[in-house]
């Protein structure tokens, strides 16, 4: 149960970023994840930025 609420919020953090970076009129970005798989918090992290409409 935890792990669902890092994972939700690691998808509200993409949000935010990706609208902070839209404000600053940031309108593409290049995702480096870092050697970590792409999944569970990185990939909600990448999916909250795309839903606001950041393009990678």
């Amino acid at each position: 149960m935890a792990s669902n609420r890092k994972v939700a919020l690691a998808r509200e953090v993409g949000k935010l970023v990706a609208q902070r970076a839209k404000e600053q009129g940031v309108k593409q970005v290049v995702f480096d994840r870092g050697g970590y798989a792409y999944h569970g918090r990185v990939a909600a992290l990448a999916e909250g930025a795309r839903e606001v409409g950041l393009d990678f």
